[in-house]
This record gives C-alpha cells, sequence and structure tokens, in this order.
C-alpha cells in the first residue's frame, strides 16, 4: 500500500472533545471520525486494526465448533416482550416504528432473536449442541455516550450462543467459550485478566468478564496474588472472620446532632472515626421497603444486595418514603426501632459500641450493639476495596483498573422457558434447551489496546493488531536511487506476507516519522541518501529509542525476523 494512496487524515492537535487517550490518538491517527454523538465511522487504518481483531475471534470461535451466522440489526417487539425485556431492558433500547406502525427496536443484543431461529429448526437432541455466533453492529442509546469508541452508542460485537442438551452439556460449552477468548486476548497482546461479574440485564446464574488491564479503565478489577481470585467491583467478594456476638444491650444513649447528617459530619460532631458509625440506607424493593446497615467508612454494594438476598430490582427510596419507614427525616436513619427488615453487612458483626440515627431530626443514639436491635442476617454487602481479605485464602486483595472487553454467561433456562425453545430427548420428552451467550466488544478492543499501550508520540498497538507491520520511509523522494530500493523491498515484503505501506508522500523527514509513531507502525525502514552510499539503510523498533544501521542486502532477513520476534512475544 502507497501512504499517498490512502485516506489517512493525520491531527497534530488533540482535538478538543476527546477526553481519553484511545480518543485522542484514533481522532489523530486517522482510525475514526465522529458522524454523530456516540457514532463514529471507521477509516481505512482503523478498519484493518478492526478487521485483524474480527480474524483473531473467528478463528478461534471456529476451532470450538462454533458456527457464523448474521442476524437483524432491525427487532421486532414481539420476540422482547415474549423474553420480558420490552419494558424491563430501559431506555437503552431504541425503539422504532415502521410504515406499518409495527413496533421495532435496534439491537442491544440478540438472546431474542437467536432463541427464536432456534426453537423454530431444532427438534431433536441429534442436533445439539449447537453454538452460533455473529460479528455485527448494535446499538445502544446509551444516556451519555463519551469516550470515543469506548462508550459509543453503536459499535461492533462478537456475539455467540450455546444450546444443549443439560446443564452438563451447558458447562462445557461455557468452559469452551471461556477456553477460547482466553486464547483471543492473549492472541490480541493483551494484559488482561478473567474475573467473577454480575450477570446484569443479560441474567442467567454466572458470569466472567474478560478484562484488559489499564490504568485508564474505567472499571476495577479486585484480585488476590495468592490465590490468583478476581472479580469485578460489583461482583468482588469480601473475606471475613466473625467474633462471637456481642452481648451488650440497652446501654446506648439519645444525644444531639444539630444539622449534622453525613458520616464525616456526625463523626467530627461525636469526637470519633467514621468507622464508628452505622449507616441505615432505606431501599425501595419488590419485596418492599427494607434497611442496609453499613459501616460508615463504607459503602454500600446495590448488585451484592440485589443477588445475595434476592431482590429483583431495588432502589434508594425517596424522602417520603423514608419519612414514612423511619417516622424520622432523611439524613438521620437508624435501626433501633425499625419496623421493616433489615440486612447487616459482615462489619457490623463484629462491631461494638457504635453510632447509628436516631429516627428523629437531630438525633443520634451512640454506644449501640448488635443486640440492640434485629436483622435478617449478617451478608457480605459493601463494596470490596484494596485491603480487603480475600474471600478464598483470607490473603489482602489488590485493586486495579481495566476495561471490559469481553463477556461470557451461563443464562440456564432464562430464555428458552420465557420462548419455549425445547428439544425431544431421547426418550421423545420435550425439553427446554440449556443457553449461555457470550460477547466480545470488537470496535472497544482496539480501544482498550490504545489504552493499554501509547506513549507521548502515539500508538504503541500489540502486533496482532496494527494496521501496518512495516513502513518504508525514503527520506526524499526525488532520490532515485532510494526509491528504487524502497520500491523493491516493499515488494519484497509483500511476496513475504507482511503488511507493509511505503511512505512515498513527498513530505519533510520530520512529518513522516511522527506519523508512523503516531500511528504505532512497529518496525521503520528509513532509506537517506547518504546511509545509502555506504549500502547501508536504517531500522528502528517503535519501542525502541535507537536506531540500527544495516546493509541493504540485510533488511529482508532482518524484518522477517523482528516479525517472528514480535509474534512470539
Amino acid at each position: 500500500m502507497l501512504f499517498s494512496k490512502m485516506f489517512i487524515p493525520t491531527m497534530k492537535e488533540d482535538p478538543k472533545e476527546a477526553e481519553v487517550i484511545s480518543h485522542k490518538l484514533m481522532l489523530r491517527a486517522g482510525f475514526i471520525r465522529r458522524l454523530s454523538s456516540g457514532i463514529y465511522t471507521w477509516l481505512p487504518l482503523g478498519l484493518r486494526s478492526l478487521r485483524k481483531v474480527e480474524q483473531i475471534i473467528r478463528e478461534e470461535m471456529n476451532r470450538k465448533g462454533a458456527q457464523e451466522i448474521l442476524m437483524p440489526l432491525v427487532q421486532p417487539k414481539e420476540l422482547w416482550v415474549e423474553s420480558g425485556r420490552w419494558e424491563k431492558y430501559g431506555r437503552e433500547l431504541l425503539r422504532i416504528i415502521d410504515r406499518n406502525d409495527r413496533d421495532l427496536c435496534l439491537a442491544p443484543t440478540h438472546e431474542e432473536v437467536v432463541t427464536d431461529l432456534v426453537r423454530r429448526e431444532v427438534r431433536s437432541y441429534k442436533e445439539l449442541p449447537l453454538t452460533l455466533y455473529q460479528i455485527q453492529t448494535k446499538f445502544r442509546d446509551e444516556i451519555r455516550p463519551r469516550f470515543g469508541i469506548m462508550r459509543g452508542r453503536e459499535f461492533t460485537m462478537k456475539d455467540a450462543y450455546s444450546f444443549d442438551m443439560d446443564e452438563s452439556g451447558a458447562e462445557h460449552s461455557y468452559l469452551d467459550m471461556y477456553d477460547a477468548y482466553m486464547n483471543i486476548f492473549a492472541r490480541c497482546g493483551f494484559k488482561f485478566r478473567a474475573v467473577e461479574a454480575d450477570t446484569g440485564q443479560i441474567g442467567g446464574s454466572f458470569s466472567h468478564e474478560f478484562m484488559v488491564l489499564a490504568d485508564t479503565g474505567e472499571d476495577v478489577v479486585i484480585s488476590c496474588s495468592n490465590c490468583g481470585y478476581a472479580a469485578n467491583l460489583e461482583r468482588a467478594e469480601i473475606g471475613f472472620i466473625g467474633k462471637e456476638g456481642m452481648q451488650k444491650k440497652g446501654q446506648y444513649k439519645r444525644v444531639e446532632t444539630p444539622g449534622k447528617k453525613k458520616v464525616d459530619e456526625v463523626a467530627a460532631f461525636l469526637g470519633v472515626t467514621p468507622a464508628t458509625l452505622v449507616k441505615t440506607l432505606i431501599y425501595n424493593t419488590d419485596q418492599g421497603v427494607i434497611g442496609v446497615l453499613v459501616r460508615g467508612d463504607r459503602e454500600a454494594n446495590e448488585t451484592k444486595i440485589r443477588s445475595l438476598i434476592g431482590f429483583d430490582w431495588l432502589e434508594l427510596s425517596d424522602v417520603e418514603t423514608i419519612e414514612k419507614a423511619t417516622n424520622g427525616p432523611l439524613g438521620f436513619s437508624g435501626p433501633i426501632g425499625l419496623d421493616i427488615p433489615l440486612y447487616a453487612d459482615n462489619d457490623v458483626c463484629n462491631m461494638e459500641d457504635f453510632v447509628v440515627g436516631g429516627n428523629e431530626r437531630d438525633i443520634h443514639v451512640k454506644d449501640v450493639n448488635v443486640a440492640d436491635f434485629s436483622v435478617k442476617g449478617f451478608f457480605d454487602l459493601k463494596i470490596a476495596e484494596e485491603g480487603d481479605p480475600c474471600p478464598r485464602c483470607q490473603n489482602v486483595l489488590m485493586a486495579k483498573r481495566g476495561i471490559e472487553v469481553g463477556h461470557v454467561f451461563k443464562l440456564g433456562l432464562k430464555y428458552s422457558k420465557a420462548m419455549n425453545a425445547t428439544f425431544l430427548d431421547k426418550n421423545g420428552k420435550e425439553q427446554f434447551m440449556v443457553m449461555g451467550c457470550y460477547g466480545i466488544g470488537v470496535s472497544r478492543t482496539v480501544a482498550a489496546a490504545i489504552e493499554q499501550s501509547h506513549d507521548e508520540n502515539g500508538m504503541i498497538l500489540p502486533f496482532a493488531l496494527v494496521p501496518f507491520e512495516v513502513d518504508i520511509l525514503p527520506v526524499n523522494i526525488a532520490h532515485e536511487e532510494s526509491m528504487v530500493l524502497a520500491k523493491e523491498i516493499y515488494n519484497n515484503l509483500l511476496d513475504k506476507g507482511i503488511d507493509v505501506v511505503l511512505d512515498d508522500r513527498d513530505e519533510r523527514p520530520g512529518v513522516k516519522f511522527k506519523d508512523c509513531d503516531l500511528i504505532g507502525i512497529p518496525i521503520r525502514i528509513t532509506i537517506g541518501e547518504r546511509n545509502l552510499k555506504d549500502g547501508n539503510v536504517e531500522i528502528k523498533i517503535r519501542q525502541e529509542k535507537e536506531s540500527l544501521k544495516i546493509k541493504k542486502e540485510e533488511v529482508i532477513e532482518r524484518v522477517l525476523n523482528y516479525v517472528e520476534d514480535f509474534k512470539r512475544m
């Protein structure tokens, strides 16, 4: 490919609208251009990297026996009503009406469509197991699209769906896909972790996220270096060793705390630390109003509350509900005397002589103990932090930032039951198919690679994802000998199957060098008149500061060796 013939609109300065490094560099390097909020056009360079991710995915999915299909972006309302998600999914589901007044949506995911396809076509256990996948456009109407490709509204995704006869088969399919994902992200050249995760809107019994580790990541990965436990922040468990129950009771005292509502304010006023307070959070749930008790210096984890206690949904109560449930205003809720179910975090079990709200304006209660009120039980209900004990081995947990690029779910019967996806078993009896689903954000994977590896000069993409592996850069295109050699090397490398670009632009060398680094091309061959007089050219590796002079006759062999070295990394 000749650089002069390519559409590569690079930019010298960081665009004002870009917030994160991947967004800045993808715009500056001419990978993408914004069309509308959260919607981008992929330009030739970016598309080359995107296609390389897709190819790796296809190879690993096919290796596991998955079969590629392509499903429609536009889906009918009826399928989403069947699954129960038409209303439940929320405003991210972009609903549209066609000219015949039929309700449709733009697909954020394809569980309904693939379940409908399989229930119509698969009849017998002999046709199972079956795993289908696609690489296709998705649309989610994000309330606040940001970070460019990282959190756009329209994006490219690989989604796969497995159908099995029973739980045992479904677990085998899940492990197959888990293994495929490990291979995919390893081949992409990432430093990543597979972590336990919440199932969220997709549903199902358990799931794992695949996180690319990056300091700029939105997500937090909690992990243990001793036993290998890892989970995202929503799911991360915390180890706990309980003490014997506190027997003290009835020694508490009501104290005035005028205008003091927040934990820090109350603690400072009473001369104690936030860790000696217990917050009482009031929630609305599908099972009525509840209270959740968490130590004052920690935050409640609503995902844990919902899943561990078994609520379908919950949300913090409004002021009116709080006043009705506690007989006191917002900011003064406490557990003593409350006539609603109370659930306490494990930490509260070990606390003694702590402070709680008094369920009355400007009143708190001190010297409280767990025997002074009744709870449904003590649970792991708080957000994990670095330094907490590991739930598996009690070692200290670590926290790192990460970017989610893949997610695998064991769905079970969630969709097959709702949509009556059945098959006939060996005895001719109708059974529900057991499902799994498996997603990779293909476009997000490119952005995550940039977030993980870059410097002040531009991208340092993993070798497997670079748009070009080699840049041949003649310093002076008017110098005939330089151009003859450049074209000879170019053609030779093409014949060897190397992705190579020849920068034949009539530009200053500095401009060419900067563009090469900005785009992240890992191997640069510079051909200059002065070196050529001695029969030499220069080779520079993107991550290294110094270039290397070698004989022009050795260029091809040297480049091929570098390529093999990169592939082994």
